[in-house]
């Protein structure tokens, strides 16, 4: 019999890969022919922030970096530098999960900006470097401003429509784990 907290794992595990295909196949349709002036946000990004800063047991390393080289590999950018910023932005908060476990989320939003921004500035630096052919950098700016504007709407259905909810210090969960 599988032990109860090893089941929610997985099933959380699962729900995210769900997730994040569904947002991935979402963004491969051809839902229109005319180009937008406004870039779309990083979804992929905010729900793997959101689940990590909620619950970083139920995101494991393999599973952000399988996740973002196949969105790397659907987005057509260079493969793997895009999925290691964002496997070294998901370590760097994990490694600081006791202090961010409490923050209120206007502080969680600001540190996810800054992660976030970082993540770009050393993006666009290394294919800067190896020169690599880039959009401009208002598209890029913009891209941010709509991830960032997205962050909170992608949390709230995290929280509210999933059930997703911060670990708290030294009280047992439900499964008898310590949160």
């Amino acid at each position: 019999m599988v032990d109860p907290a090893t089941a929610s794992r997985i099933r959380h595990r699962a729900l995210f890969a769900a997730l994040a295909a569904l947002i991935l196949f979402l963004r491969v349709l051809p839902l229109t022919a005319v180009p937008t002036r406004w870039p779309a946000p990083d979804l992929i990004l905010c729900l793997t922030f959101a689940w990590l800063l909620r619950r970083s047991d139920y995101l494991p390393a393999f599973l952000v970096v399988i996740v973002f080289a196949v969105d790397d590999l659907l987005s057509m950018r260079p493969p793997g530098l895009w999925t290691l910023l964002a496997l070294l932005a998901t370590e760097f908060l994990r490694s600081r999960e006791m202090l961010l476990r409490d923050l209120p989320f206007a502080l969680e939003w600001a540190v996810f900006a800054a992660v976030v921004m970082v993540m770009t500035v050393a993006n666009r630096f290394v294919l800067a470097l190896f020169m690599v052919p880039q959009g401009g950098f208002d598209l890029t700016i913009l891209e941010v401003l709509s991830t960032l504007a997205a962050y909170p709407v992608v949390v709230f259905a995290n929280v509210w429509l999933l059930g997703l909810q911060r670990r708290t210090g030294g009280i047992a969960d439900g499964l008898g784990g310590r949160g």
